[in-house]
């Protein structure tokens, strides 16, 4: 299994910590989605890759409305997806990426929370390279279906997909289920979604991902300590939607 499979493995799907942080970031994004391809799902991929994740994760339907109609009001600032990019202590690449209605206030939090840890924010490009930038979907695999793992990358492979695997996950109440993870190009995007739905898979989630492309960097449990207080305070930032850095996971 490749990069991805590891990368995934170390988030443990724990992308956005507490619930009310879920809610926030899917309103977000369900509102980008909205402003930009408009409210019919039908004409929206975008949007119905996210109402389904909004199903999976069991967001209220009072905040999918709300977060459709701040689309639609004239009224409301428009949210922009932004990236920041730095270094945090010891040497780790930062990448951040945010969706925010004021620039400003975002831009100086990110860059307080690095100065706070002893990193630097840095400019667009210092280390965006050292990432690339990957469509993933998540879809549920029936048990009474099993999915042929190999023959399903083979069928994708052409429409740019680069890697498809099996994950086991456990929800709240210890229930193991199974899932495949499927990445790909990022321009990909559209047509890895076409195929799920037209195949009949039920699609669990769909987004983008930036993975490391450079050898993940050892750190001492002293570094990691101070590194994940950096990671922390960029996610507790409600802007602020994902973190991502070159450091190498801790051993299980």
């Amino acid at each position: 299994m490749g990069r991805a499979f590891e990368f995934r493995k170390e988030r443990k799907l724990k992308r956005w910590g507490h619930m009310a942080r879920v809610f926030t970031k899917l309103g977000k994004e369900i509102t980008i989605a909205v402003k930009q391809g408009g409210p019919d799902v039908t004409g929206n991929p975008r949007l119905r890759a996210l109402m389904a994740e909004a199903r999976a994760e069991q967001m209220p339907k009072e905040n999918i409305e709300r977060a459709i109609k701040k689309a639609t009001e004239s009224k409301q600032g428009d949210f922009k997806e932004l990236t920041y990019e730095g270094y945090g202590p010891h040497g780790i690449a930062f990448l951040v990426e945010a969706a925010t209605d004021n620039n400003t206030r975002t831009v100086a939090n990110v860059r307080s929370y690095f100065t706070k840890c002893g990193g630097t924010l840095g400019t667009s490009g210092s280390v965006s390279f050292m990432f690339d930038h990957k469509c993933v979907f998540r879809i549920k695999e029936d048990p009474a279906k099993p999915v042929d793992i190999d023959e399903l990358e083979l069928e994708l492979i052409d429409l740019g997909v680069d890697e498809v695997f099996e994950q086991e996950v456990e929800d709240e109440d210890e229930n193991v289920t199974k899932e495949i993870n499927i990445y790909g190009e990022y321009s990909a995007y559209g047509a890895i979604q076409k195929y799920i739905e037209d195949n009949g898979y039920e699609l669990i989630s769909g987004g983008f991902e930036r993975i490391p492309n450079v050898d993940l960097k050892e750190v001492t449990p002293e570094q990691r300590a101070t590194l994940e207080k950096l990671t922390n305070l960029l996610e507790d930032d409600e802007d602020v939607t994902n973190v991502y850095n070159t450091m190498k996971p801790a051993e299980e």
